[in-house]
């Protein structure tokens, strides 16, 4: 995507300067890593299909064009008649040809793969319960996951998302690993892809977005100034869509200011567009919305509750240990933390117990063990205490971590709160997590343990008390400028006791309201994948759904019932002359509380 912010509008460009394809890329990585020897090949072309069981026979004849020899798949053991869409990923070709103006004949080669495979799914006799199944849908364009690539006046490198370097001018973020495939794709002896990890998000400052060569030039999704490696885990949507819209925001910034593209890079500007990002959910590590345009910071702000978590409730069964366990929990810095739980034994053994931390506190890695404690267990259903003697060296998430024993079972919570969560040291061979990452000798990769949540409704808290509670929901969150979890839950979070939560703003003269708007959580661990994953969910359960504005006189402004978004903007029909405002919430049910991220009023 190119945007043209000129005078005129904005413009869309097909083609432009500054191309690079990544040759010169071959210091970064050394050469066990890459995918060859020729630093110029790219990451191939994917085309999708999905298949349908109709619930009666269906046969099958491949087309012409489909590939024959199916042999000429090296891994042929993968294909599984039970997969279909994102799982085929792995069909790619491409890589090794000009990825740009042959597009037209990878399309016919990936068509050629796709019904070849289906062909040997159906009708080779190696696949049980395939009779009822159809080609329900075949992609007609390639996915492209590598192009031109375009020079800006930065070009993000593997260091840069390895050790997560902060920039001034940073505008979106990343968090996928580090993805690189070999370039003769299917047909390729080596494994699809090649992935490895940081140890959290990354950001992408303005200037990887800004063309060095054109001054009126944007960029924006998989072409951004990158290098070749770096460019395996930007390309992604998600990341890739946070980027185009700072572009557009930049965009329409220019063409209000009239400015071109390379004065954004002057600090009043580029707080401007951080700011006007953020106010739309962009979330950029670091910074915080601008409190000085919220009219809520010259407010005097009441709650009905703030929750103190001193207990996950011991009310949803047991769950084994068969992969260590943790809970995150955001812990005070030199505060020394006491614990109950309960456990079911199968034989007597020794439940290991770590408090752990990131060296970085904005991370989730639980790479530092402050204390490991030994508790001998018999056999039966038992409560055990424990303390820790040490703790952590700032306000961060800790890790109460349980180390796995196949003999022991944990009891879990139904209770779910904003900004807790559990993690597990499992593994996922899709993403090239096998429990631990250890990278290639002089990679320039760090080697960790993978701690990652279980998707719901699985992945329960691990019940428990706590001594003191965990006291950081409280009401300056509300104010504090982040939307969502980071270093801190940074939330407000109402108590579960509380039954009508509400947010009081009171302001000691008279002011004029236009826009009220409330941050939410929409939880931003679990994706609502609803195609290839399925989820059990309509609605995030930590979403507010029903909540209620008005004004210090009982005016109502607003009545929301329903709600399932992150964002609630409420533009008043005129504005309102008030000294006050009433935030009046349901807990979106009786297992999760109300929260809210952020409150601004304009």
């Amino acid at each position: 995507m190119f945007c043209d912010a000129s005078g005129d509008g904005i413009i869309a460009y097909l083609s432009g300067a500054g191309f690079r394809m990544g040759a010169e890329d071959k210091l970064e990585m050394n050469e066990n890593f890459a995918p060859d020897k020729d630093y110029g090949e790219l990451l191939g072309h994917s085309i999708y299909f999905y298949s349908k069981d109709v619930g009666k026979p269906v046969q099958f004849t491949a087309p012409e064009y489909a590939l024959k020899d199916i042999t000429k798949i090296p891994r042929l053991e993968n294909i599984n008649s039970k997969e279909h869409g994102c799982k085929y990923w792995w069909l790619e070709y491409g890589g090794n040809l000009d990825t740009v103006h042959d597009t037209e004949k990878i399309k016919w080669e990936l068509w050629s793969v796709v019904y070849g495979v289906w062909d040997h799914i159906k009708n080779s006799g190696k696949y049980q319960d395939v009779e009822n199944l159809t080609l329900e849908w075949v992609g007609l364009i390639p996915g492209k996951r590598e192009s031109r690539r375009f020079e800006g006046y930065y070009m993000l490198t593997q260091n840069d998302i390895v050790q997560q370097h902060r920039f001034d001018d940073t505008v979106a973020y990343g968090g996928w690993a580090i993805d690189l495939h070999p370039a003769e794709g299917v047909y390729s002896e080596k494994s699809g892809c090649s992935q490895y990890h940081a140890k959290g998000i990354y950001e992408i400052p303005l200037r990887c977005y800004l063309s060095k060569d054109i001054t009126n030039l944007f960029y924006a999704g998989r072409i951004i100034s990158t290098s070749h490696v770096a460019h395996g885990s930007s390309r992604v949507m998600a990341t890739s869509s946070l980027g185009a819209q700072a572009v557009g925001i930049s965009a329409a910034y220019c063409l209000e200011k009239k400015i071109t593209p390379v004065d954004l890079l002057r600090k009043e500007h580029f707080d401007e567009i951080q700011n006007k990002l953020n106010l739309r959910g962009q979330s950029i590590p670091f910074k915080p919305i601008d409190l000085k345009k919220n009219l809520v910071r010259d407010a005097k702000i009441d709650v009905s509750s703030v929750l103190v978590l001193d207990e996950l409730s011991f009310d949803d069964g047991f769950i084994d240990l068969n992969f260590s366990a943790a809970q995150m929990l955001p812990m005070k810095k030199d505060v020394k933390y006491q614990f109950e739980i309960e456990v079911d034994v199968l034989k007597s053994t020794t439940l290991e117990i770590e408090l752990r931390y990131s060296v970085k506190p904005e991370n989730h890695t639980p790479e530092i063990i402050a204390e490991h404690l030994d508790i001998r267990l018999h056999s039966g259903k038992q409560k055990v205490n424990f303390a820790f003697n040490e703790s952590l060296p700032t306000d961060q998430y800790g890790f109460v971590t349980f180390l796995k024993n196949e003999n022991i079972c944990l009891n879990v919570s139904n209770k779910r709160y904003t900004g807790i969560v559990s993690v597990f040291n499992k593994f996922n061979e899709a993403v090239n997590n096998h429990g631990k990452q250890i990278p290639p000798e002089g990679s320039g990769f760090d080697g960790f343990e993978f701690w990652c949540p279980e998707r719901r409704p699985s992945g329960k808290n691990i019940s428990m008390k706590i001594r003191p509670g965990i006291d950081a929901f409280g009401i300056q969150n509300l104010f504090y400028g982040y939307t969502r979890p980071s270093f801190f839950p940074n939330a407000w979070v109402a108590s579960l006791r509380d039954l009508y939560p509400a947010i009081s703003i009171n302001w000691a003269k008279p002011i004029t309201v236009n826009c009220i708007c409330l941050y939410l959580d929409t939880d931003f661990d679990h994706p609502m994948e609803s195609v290839q994953m399925g989820h059990p969910e309509n609605v995030m359960p930590f979403c507010v759904r029903n909540y209620r504005i008005t004004t210090n006189t009982g005016k109502i402004l607003v009545e929301k019932t329903e709600n399932y978004q992150t964002i609630n903007r409420i533009l008043l029909k005129k504005p309102e002359t008030l000294t006050g405002l009433s935030i009046e919430l349901e807990h979106p049910s009786v297992h999760v509380p109300a929260s809210v991220f952020y409150v601004y009023v304009e």
